[in-house]
C-alpha cells in the first residue's frame, strides 16, 4: 500500500465526500418529491450504486488503500458527516439513527460496494 500522505489522505476524503454529497443530493430531492419511506428505499438503492461509481474512479486512478482501508475510510466519513452536520446542524437531534433503511441500510451497503468493487478493480 504505501505511505499515505496529506495529498493522498485529501484524495480519499474527496471521493467519501462526494459520495456523501450525493446522496445527500438524493435524500433533499427525493423528499421534496416523494413520501419519506419511498425517500429511504430511493437512499438505500441509490447509495451503494453512488458508492460503486466513485470507487471504480478511486481504484482505477489512485488506489492509495486496499479494498478494506477504502470502504472503512468512505463509511467512517459519512458516519463522521451524518453525525456532525446532519444530525448536530440541520436536523438537531440524532433520530436518523434509530432509521434502519434510513441509516444503517446505506452505511452497511456503501461499505459493501466499496469493497466488493476494490476487490475486482485492478488499477
Amino acid at each position: 500500500m504505501g505511505k499515505i500522505n496529506i495529498t493522498k489522505l485529501s484524495i480519499i476524503l474527496v471521493h467519501a465526500f462526494v459520495g456523501w454529497g450525493l446522496c445527500g443530493a438524493i435524500m433533499g430531492i427525493s423528499m421534496g418529491v416523494t413520501s419519506l419511506e419511498n425517500t429511504l428505499i430511493i437512499h438505500a438503492i441509490g447509495a451503494p450504486i453512488i458508492f460503486v461509481i466513485i470507487s471504480l474512479i478511486y481504484f482505477k486512478k489512485f488506489n492509495y488503500t486496499t479494498p478494506l482501508q477504502t470502504a472503512i475510510a468512505f463509511v467512517s466519513f459519512a458516519v463522521f458527516m451524518d453525525v456532525f452536520v446532519v444530525s448536530l446542524l440541520i436536523n438537531k437531534n440524532f433520530e436518523m439513527f434509530a432509521s434502519i433503511l434510513g441509516t444503517w441500510i446505506p452505511l452497511a451497503l456503501i461499505f459493501k460496494s466499496t469493497y466488493i468493487t476494490g476487490l475486482y478493480t485492478k488499477k
